[in-house]
């Protein structure tokens, strides 16, 4: 019994870090070593990409909700493979009119794993100082009429 309360307290903390981003329309919940179907990107199978859409982010100490995105966060992506969903059947039938039409659907889909969540300050503090200049400078003078 106890064995299996330690294992089940292992798992839960291994999901400590993890973040909830936006791709394709929809909202994914990201963990780190983990893959994911997503629909087609153009890249080429292990291409790195970098998602910044991020809505939720936790780490072991504290939870990070966006307004609408957490600022400076990134996920990146490494795409596996390209593949095919599987097959969705489409009928559409009128009745009384003898018309019907059957089509099928296969969703192209990318494989990815993910490779990191960070989040992290990308500006630069250069920026700062140049925003220091800005105010200093002297407002221009009013036209004086004559």
């Amino acid at each position: 019994m106890t064995n299996s309360k330690n294992s089940s307290n292992n798992s839960s903390e291994s999901n400590e870090l993890y973040a909830i981003a936006e791709t394709s329309g929809q909202q994914f919940w990201f963990e780190v070593d983990r893959y994911y179907d997503i629909d087609r990107l153009n890249a080429k199978e292990k291409d790195k990409i970098t998602l910044e859409k991020v809505l939720v982010l936790k780490d072991k100490e504290s939870i990070t909700i966006g307004k609408p995105y957490v600022k400076d966060a990134k996920i990146e992506l490494e795409v596996v493979s390209h593949k095919r969903d599987k097959k969705i059947l489409v009928y559409k039938m009128r009745p009384k009119k003898k018309t019907r039409r059957k089509m099928g659907h296969r969703q192209e889909l990318t494989r990815v794993m993910v490779k990191s969540i960070k989040i992290g300050n990308s500006a630069p503090k250069s920026s700062s100082k140049k925003e220091t200049v800005k105010k200093e400078t002297k407002p221009k003078s009013e036209k004086s009429t004559n």
